[in-house]
């Protein structure tokens, strides 16, 4: 979702920032990016240590989803460049589409609410969902699964190399969106999704 559908890195920086101050860690960006995209407790586990319970991981990652929230409703979001045009193409198509994420559910669903575009989707897989974060390719078979489709006739859309390890461990086709980061290794990389052929996904699979 971050990073392919959106882009609200600006929004978990400011979140993690005020809550690691308040839990007097304050936070540099350059630990912020290095932790981007990792589960909460793995994020939280490199902050404090390796035995920090999960009570505190619990309560400390509430606090900073919370925040996370209310920034977004608060400042909105637009979709990435091409976005809008290939969840509405492909629905029109018939493919069937899921949002695969490692975000909290509740995180997922506001950020679709604010964007109004949850219509397209057909499953949603949340943190909640998996107990294996990427490259792990648990979340995207879940969503296979949800979508009843098999592995083999998905096709991923990630900006992140552990997203494209994760499908390409999952059996599935990948197309990277240097949104946050270059070298990509997915089957297809483009700079942005108004760059991607109209026949991209279909010539993926025909392969």
């Amino acid at each position: 979702m971050d990073g392919t559908i959106t882009d609200s890195a600006e929004y978990h920086w400011i979140a993690w920032r005020e809550t690691m101050t308040a839990e007097g860690r304050p936070l540099s960006q350059e630990a912020f990016l290095a932790s981007f995209g990792q589960r909460n407790d793995v994020v939280l586990r490199g902050f404090f240590g390796p035995d920090l319970p999960d009570a505190e991981v619990d309560r400390i990652g509430d606090d900073k989803e919370a925040r996370y929230r209310e920034l977004v409703r608060e400042g909105g979001l637009r979709c990435l460049p091409g976005v809008e045009r290939l969840l509405a193409s492909l629905g029109a198509a018939g493919w069937r589409q899921a949002v695969a994420s490692s975000a909290p559910r509740a995180n997922v669903e506001a950020v679709l609410a604010v964007l109004g575009n949850g219509g397209f989707f057909d499953a949603l897989v949340a943190g909640e969902d998996v107990r294996r974060g990427k490259p792990d390719p648990e979340v995207f078979l879940l969503a296979a699964s949800r979508l009843g489709v098999p592995p083999a006739h998905c096709v991923v859309v990630e900006d992140a190399p552990a997203g494209i390890e994760a499908a390409r461990r999952a059996g599935m086709r990948s197309i990277g969106v240097l949104t946050s980061r270059e070298g990509l290794d997915g089957d297809l990389v483009v700079a942005t999704l108004d760059k991607l052929p109209e026949d991209a996904f279909s010539r993926l699979l025909d392969r």
